[in-house]
C-alpha cells in the first residue's frame, strides 16, 4: 500500500514539474553559444526581444508539424545542435521555432525548429 502511495506521489511531482514548464512560439534570430535571442510570435504578432541560456541537456529538434493537433512537433534530433548552420547563418527573418523553458523560465530547455521559408515553386 505504502509503495502504491509512493509511486504516485512521484508521479505527481513530475507531472507537475513539466506542467509549470513553459512553451511559446518564438523567432530565433540570434545564436551565441549557449545564449539564444529570440522574439516570443503569438498569432503574428512578435513580441520583444529577450535572451535566455540553453541547458547543457538541451534537445534541439527538427519539427514536424501535426494537422491533428495543429501544432509543431519534434521529428528529428537537429545535427550538431546549436552549432548547425541553420543557426550560425540565420537570416534576417530569423528561424521559427517552439521554445521550452524550465519551471523558472530562466533556461531553455528544448527548442524544436519549424521548416524554414515556405514552399518551393513549382512543388
Amino acid at each position: 500500500m505504502l509503495r502504491k502511495f509512493v509511486c504516485a506521489a512521484v508521479i505527481v511531482v513530475i507531472g507537475l514539474s513539466v506542467a509549470m514548464a513553459d512553451e511559446f512560439g518564438a523567432i530565433i534570430t540570434k545564436v551565441d553559444g549557449n545564449k539564444i535571442t529570440f522574439k516570443k510570435a503569438k498569432k503574428g504578432e512578435v513580441g520583444d526581444e529577450m535572451t535566455l541560456p540553453v541547458t547543457a541537456d538541451a534537445k534541439i529538434m527538427k519539427g514536424k508539424f501535426n494537422a491533428d493537433t495543429k501544432k509543431l512537433e519534434p521529428d528529428v534530433a537537429i545535427d550538431n545542435g546549436l552549432k548547425n548552420e541553420m543557426f550560425s547563418t540565420i537570416g534576417d527573418k530569423g528561424v521559427a521555432a517552439t521554445i521550452t523553458t524550465d519551471a523558472d523560465n530562466k533556461k531553455i530547455t528544448a527548442i524544436t525548429t519549424g521548416k524554414k521559408g515556405g514552399k518551393k515553386k513549382g512543388a
